[in-house]
């Protein structure tokens, strides 16, 4: 495998963790009722615990309600009990196979709590992505020791390896600040 391509996964392995971060992010709410908001939900259903996805229709017929349309009646309680007890801070109603769930405007308190889980998945992100730097400057380290690649290529591919960190790392940045804003919108 030659080095290049191996600086293109270490690229690809940072690219699946803003990925991550994207989805964690989704999750998140901010005071509108989207769909991705639910997706951390499982719901113990058929002695497992599955996705609230895979055994619902949820949907947004209002800017401030979901409505999760159960397939089967059976899982309709167990589906309000997970939402329930969801760190969502959400309180569902029941109307038959359809759960409703207002979703309530945010708190000042609430919204200063969210950003600091934001802002707490970013620093995650960065060290995993930091920590895929860390690996991939090892990698070159060893091939130097092992007279793989010479000095000159040392250097070129450390610095190249560090402008894509700090591209994902900023990047990182950019989609944290967006997130804060759209948490602090009222």
């Amino acid at each position: 495998m030659s080095t290049n391509s191996k600086l293109i996964s270490f690229e690809s392995k940072m690219q699946n963790t803003i990925q991550s971060l994207t989805q964690d992010l989704s999750t998140i709410r901010t005071g509108r009722a989207h769909v991705s908001m639910l997706d951390l939900i499982k719901v113990e259903v058929y002695g497992q615990k599955m996705p609230i996805n895979q055994v619902a229709t949820i949907s947004t017929p209002e800017s401030q309600l979901l409505t999760v349309q159960v397939w089967d009646a059976a899982n309709v309680k167990f589906v309000d009990k997970a939402l329930r007890e969801s760190d969502l801070n959400i309180n569902p109603t029941v109307d038959g196979q359809i759960v409703r769930v207002p979703v309530p405007k945010l708190s000042e308190e609430r919204r200063l709590d969210l950003i600091k889980i934001v802002k707490n998945q970013s620093e995650k992100i960065k060290i995993s992505i930091r920590n895929i730097r860390r690996e991939g400057m090892d990698l070159l380290k060893n091939l130097l020791k092992n007279k793989e690649i010479s000095e000159d290529d040392n250097t070129k591919l450390s610095n190249e390896l560090q402008q894509i960190t700090d591209k994902f790392i900023s990047e990182v940045d950019k989609k944290i600040s967006e997130k804060e804003q759209e948490i602090i919108k009222v």
